[in-house]
C-alpha cells in the first residue's frame, strides 16, 4: 500500500521537476533576448526574467528533483530487485544526464543572475531539447524495460533529436522572416 504512495509521489514530482526543466531555458532565451534591447525594456524585463527565473527555480524545480531523487531511493530500498534488471543501470544513467543537465542550468542560472550573457538564443533554444530527449527515452525504456529494442531506440532517439532541430531551424528562418513571430 505504502509502495503506490510513493510512487505515485516519485511520478508527481519527476513530472513538477520536468516541467521546470522545460520552462527554465525558456525563461533563459527570453533574458537573453531582452538583454539584446534598448533601455529601458531591457532593464524591466531582465529585472522581471530574473525574478521569474528565480522563483522558478527554487520553489519548483529544485525541490522538485530533491524530492523526486528521494522517492526514487525509497522505491528503490522497498523494490531492491529493481537494481538487478539491466534496464534499471540505463535508467539510472539517464538518471545522472539529467542530473548533470539539471547543473548545467544552474549554471546558465546563476550567470543570467549576474547579468553575464555567454548563449545565444539560438543555441539556448536547442539546448532547451536536452530533456525532452531525456524524458521520451526514460518513458520508453521505463515502460519497455527488457522488451525494449535498442536498435530502434537508438534510431527513435536520433530521429527525435533530428525532429527537434529541423524544427528549431523552421521556426528560425519564419522568425527571421517574421520578427513578430
Amino acid at each position: 500500500m505504502e509502495y503506490n504512495y510513493i510512487k505515485a509521489l516519485h511520478l508527481i514530482f519527476v513530472i513538477t521537476w520536468f516541467a521546470g526543466l522545460f520552462y527554465i531555458p525558456r525563461l533563459f532565451i527570453y533574458h537573453i533576448e531582452a538583454s539584446q534591447k534598448a533601455e529601458p525594456d531591457k532593464s524591466i524585463l531582465v529585472n522581471q526574467f530574473k525574478l521569474m527565473t528565480k522563483r522558478l527555480w527554487y520553489i519548483i524545480t529544485w525541490p522538485s528533483a530533491i524530492l523526486a531523487s528521494i522517492f526514487a531511493i525509497t522505491l528503490l530500498i522497498m523494490q531492491p530487485v529493481w537494481l538487478q534488471q539491466p534496464w534499471m543501470h540505463v535508467k539510472l544513467g539517464f538518471v545522472l544526464l539529467l542530473f548533470a543537465y539539471h547543473i548545467k542550468c544552474h549554471f546558465i542560472f546563476k550567470d543570467l543572475q549576474k547579468d553575464i550573457v555567454k548563449w545565444s538564443s539560438h543555441k539556448m533554444r536547442i539546448w532547451n531539447e536536452g530533456s525532452t530527449i531525456i524524458l521520451f527515452s526514460v518513458v520508453f525504456l521505463v515502460i519497455l524495460k527488457n522488451a525494449f529494442n535498442w536498435i530502434y531506440g537508438v534510431i527513435g532517439i536520433f530521429v527525435l533529436g533530428i525532429i527537434l532541430m529541423l524544427g528549431i531551424k523552421l521556426y528560425k528562418s519564419i522568425r527571421n522572416r517574421n520578427p513578430n513571430a
